[in-house]
């Protein structure tokens, strides 16, 4: 396998950073050929695009996958289940027109102040569309309302890591007080676990960001440093975590 690295870039997470990245180089066979042997080794997608942060004395950015067959809910997820019974879940195969106008919403409303920030049908299209793979959309509906739609790719592997990589997520802005966000990643863990696949991969958890610091709420979860994931059973375990990385080789976790 081949790989690049990029110059580097403001960082769009942490302030007075900079960032570079790894690329997988390759043609389209090669990318779908060798894509679910890269995400077990803390790559995701964007685009047609294979990266993984590649950042001189950092490693602020963690792979995290949820083992779903362990996951375990907390109370409040619970309630956000119960809360949102009622609404349901859809799998498509193709995009639907009804999706643009509800990321547009999404991104004016909720990431005015975000690199997305304004959204276009081109950079939409940009983001969803892959020559070599087909995601997947998980649409939520409220009755025939489609009211969210996350868009995932499904990795198969002979290796029992096969499961579901999750992209991007928008919802409509209405009802964020129904913690739409967080019944979305439980529905893909649900969805994920009835096919019978093992894990739901979240991307990149920054502890120090607040707007990607989310995902270290779901337990067990598993991130991806120095060369092998890291079972995570509770919140003590992530400050363990830590202390255990900053006593590695940074270059080694990568």
């Amino acid at each position: 396998m081949k790989f690049g690295i990029t110059q580097s870039f403001s960082c769009s997470y942490l302030p007075d950073q900079d960032e570079q990245l790894l690329v997988f180089v390759g043609d389209n066979d090669a990318c779908a050929f060798h894509y679910p042997q890269l995400i077990q080794a803390g790559f995701r997608r964007s685009g047609n695009q294979v990266y993984r942060p590649y950042c001189q004395g950092c490693f602020a950015c963690q792979s995290l996958r949820i083992p779903v067959n362990d996951f375990t809910p907390s109370r409040s997820q619970r309630r956000v289940m119960n809360k949102n019974k009622h609404f349901t879940v859809r799998l498509a195969d193709t995009p639907d027109d009804n999706y643009y106008p509800l990321y547009a919403r999404y991104i004016n409303e909720r990431h005015a102040d975000g690199s997305m920030y304004p959204p276009s049908p081109t950079q939409f299209e940009g983001f969803l569309a892959c020559a070599w793979s087909q995601p997947v959309f998980m649409e939520a509906y409220d009755g025939d309302q489609l009211i969210g739609v996350a868009v995932t790719d499904e990795v198969d592997s002979v290796l029992s890591h096969s499961g579901y990589s999750a992209m991007y997520t928008f919802f409509d802005p209405d009802y964020e007080k129904q913690s739409l966000g967080a019944w979305m990643i439980l529905s893909q863990i649900n969805v994920t676990a009835e096919q019978g696949k093992q894990y739901l991969y979240l991307g990149y958890q920054i502890d120090a960001c607040r707007k990607m610091n989310y995902k270290n709420k779901y337990f067990p979860h598993e991130r991806y440093a120095d060369h092998q994931w890291h079972r995570i059973n509770s919140a003590d375990d992530i400050e363990r975590f830590h202390e255990v990385i900053s006593h590695s080789d940074i270059t080694s976790a990568r």
